[in-house]
């Protein structure tokens, strides 16, 4: 297996703490933000306080990110499967996108933060999408950074939106079925203008990819982290780092110390 995962406890060795400074960086860090709902549970509050904790994070998170220098943050954010969830639930995850994008506004500038929306976003109801598209084309410029927000989003529906777009280039002559290759289908991705996602991290414990960024992921690093979404704070970022870079990636190959000797 290609990936490799690791799952943090309370048990972690002792080496990881959390300054990864001096460390390699990931350039591309990806996060399935999981447990808002237990978290809230847990706290006896109703599952939309577990939402508004979660953003909370959110902000913490970009913060470290951008300090650590990353070229890129992902969070997965809404997938299209969440479409199914409570009438009421979904409405309320959609009034604090609304509310990030229009609080989180003098951060991202202030960062030099660039934010972009990958997924389907014509089924984003007309004030989340609207409220989106203005901080996007506010950001535009910006360049140290990019926080790319996952929203009714799944990886087979990219999949399957880049095919199609193959199909009607070959429909139309303009490619011919023997000239689509992989890095074909990766330039017709959401994602096509950013690297790979060097490092996945879950929250919650969870051991599942979850439609998440399939194609890009497939030599990713994989972290998970017990702690629900709204407890993932600085440190916990800092140690996912640290982690990952302790590791020595192959992408399919040999280390150096896996070669036979001369």
């Amino acid at each position: 297996m290609a990936n490799k995962t690791r799952v943090m406890s309370d048990t972690s060795p002792a080496t990881l703490t959390a300054d990864p400074v001096g460390l390699r960086v990931p350039r591309h860090v990806a996060i399935i933000m999981d447990g808002n709902g237990r978290w809230a549970q847990r706290q006896g509050l109703a599952r939309s306080a577990g939402h508004k904790a979660g953003a909370r994070a959110v902000r913490k998170v970009v913060t470290r990110a951008r300090e650590r220098g990353l070229d890129c943050l992902t969070l997965y954010a809404f997938s299209a499967q969440n479409w199914g969830r409570p009438h009421e639930e979904v409405e309320q995850l959609m009034a604090l996108l609304v509310e990030f994008c229009e609080q989180e506004h003098d951060l991202l500038m202030d960062k030099n933060i660039r934010f972009r929306v990958i997924g389907e976003r014509s089924r984003l109801p007309s004030d989340a999408r609207m409220a989106a598209e203005l901080l996007e084309d506010a950001t535009r410029n910006n360049s140290a950074m990019q926080l790319i927000i996952a929203l009714s989003y799944g990886g087979r529906e990219e999949i399957a939106f880049a095919a199609r777009a193959i199909a009607a280039e070959v429909a139309a002559g303009r490619m011919t079925p023997e000239e689509v290759t992989a890095e074909t289908i990766s330039a017709h991705l959401w994602t096509h203008d950013v690297p790979d996602p060097d490092l996945v991290i879950r929250t919650s414990g969870e051991l599942r990819v979850s439609n998440f960024l399939l194609w890009q992921i497939a030599y990713s690093e994989f972290y998970i982290d017990p702690c629900c979404w709204p407890d993932f704070d600085e440190a916990a970022f800092d140690r996912a780092l640290q982690d990952y870079g302790l590791r020595d990636r192959r992408f399919g190959g040999l280390s150096a110390s896996d070669e036979e000797p001369r």
